[in-house]
């Protein structure tokens, strides 16, 4: 019960802060003198948004650029795990990748972007591959800290029972990696759409970063608002999606 109550009264100030803020911006449009075109009333907004919503387009950009993260995201996820359990488990594959990925660990992947677009041209696979590169990293260290530093209790137990070795990974290593590896996945996740925007910006025909680039090519300000709230609701929505399957597989930790 002060679970539900306490999970209420955080919606509820979170809404009285959007609520706040809306009434800040309708009064600093007002009263302000602010151009519309550089900073559009919250009604302004609203209408574009309907007109956008029934005619489609809003939502088919959007679509895209989920497809797009989800591809290189769940791409980054699968690699990012398993040269991670291969790392964090073989103090030899520490030693020989440590110098490597703490060297391209730093560079951000929007930095990668002249280099992808040569290689792999401006088509779908760029787009994939620049996101992969944004959440790969992030996966990948937070699999191999989880695995490194797991109680060495659990891994004395497995080696006097003798735990086969894909047993030893999936029922003890895994597991109890599980806090570790979350946190690389939420993180991966908000990367991930960080560098789908990017792509887009630099060069798509489609998805949410095109529509704001062309709106701002455009002067429709309206329309660049409307594309950065949409990525961050959706983003939201899928970091929610993610902290539900976290709760779930880590009950024992809530």
């Amino acid at each position: 019960m002060n679970k539900i109550r306490k999970g209420l009264f955080g919606y509820l100030e979170s809404m009285i802060m959007i609520i706040l803020i809306i009434i800040l911006w309708c009064i600093t449009v007002k009263y302000g003198n602010i151009n519309a075109i550089l900073l559009p009333s919250p009604q302004m907004i609203v209408s574009t948004f309907l007109k956008k919503l029934q005619d489609g387009s809003l939502l088919t950009e959007i679509a895209v650029s989920i497809s797009r993260v989800l591809k290189g995201y769940f791409c980054a996820v699968i690699a990012g795990t398993s040269l991670g359990v291969a790392i964090g488990l073989s103090e030899h594959m520490h030693r020989m990748t440590k110098v490597v990925i703490q060297i391209l660990k730093p560079i951000p992947p929007i930095a990668w972007i002249p280099l992808v677009i040569l290689w792999m041209g401006i088509g779908e696979s760029s787009k994939v591959f620049l996101i992969f590169l944004g959440g790969f990293f992030t996966v990948l260290l937070n699999v191999v800290d989880g695995i490194r530093y797991i109680d060495p209790k659990i891994i004395e137990v497995s080696y006097a029972a003798e735990t086969p070795k894909i047993k030893y990974i999936f029922q003890l290593v895994l597991p109890a990696a599980l806090p570790n590896i979350f946190t690389g996945l939420k993180v991966a996740l908000g990367t991930s759409w960080s560098c789908v925007v990017a792509a887009e910006l630099v060069a798509a025909s489609n998805g949410i970063g095109y529509m704001i680039s062309n709106a701002r090519n455009f002067g429709q300000m309206d329309v660049v608002i409307i594309g950065m709230l949409s990525i961050g609701i959706v983003g939201k929505g899928m970091d929610e999606i993610l902290k539900w399957m976290e709760r779930k597989a880590l009950a024992w930790n809530f």
